[in-house]
């Protein structure tokens, strides 16, 4: 007859011995594993020089007069006009657009969309601090 009394005993030490030499084996052998990824890094910019380009300052007062680095346009030909006056510029440039603030949403947004048909595509719109 069984003793169901009796609670069976655990033997882990087989369990213990086991990972111990695991470890072990472990231990000896992680300082000479060597993983090398052969990667291809691009190349720096060390032999081209950084040439400065300068930026396009566009300002748009009270009167919708607009000032492109100091000529002078009108808001109702600036589209052509300014398209015309870009072939000699980079479009690589930065374009500065200053607005007085007292000036309709649209007049501003007309004269970004003739920057961005004429090719610009760094353009930023100046703001007071």
């Amino acid at each position: 007859m069984y003793d169901w009394d009796d609670s069976p005993e655990l033997n882990i030490t087989p369990l213990v011995d086991v990972m111990l030499v695991l470890l072990a084996i472990l231990m000896v052998i992680a300082p000479n594993i060597i993983y090398e990824e052969t990667i291809k890094l691009p190349q720096g910019s060390i032999s081209k020089q950084l040439s400065e380009i300068p930026p396009v300052h566009i300002t748009i007062d009270k009167q919708r007069n607009i000032q492109v680095n100091k000529q002078n346009y009108q808001l109702n030909a600036f589209m052509d006009n300014f398209s015309l006056y870009s072939k000699n510029l980079d479009l690589k440039a930065t374009v500065l657009i200053s607005a007085d603030k007292t000036l309709d949403y649209g007049v501003v947004m007309s004269v970004l969309a003739a920057v961005k048909q004429a090719g610009f595509s760094d353009v930023s719109l100046a703001t007071n601090g």
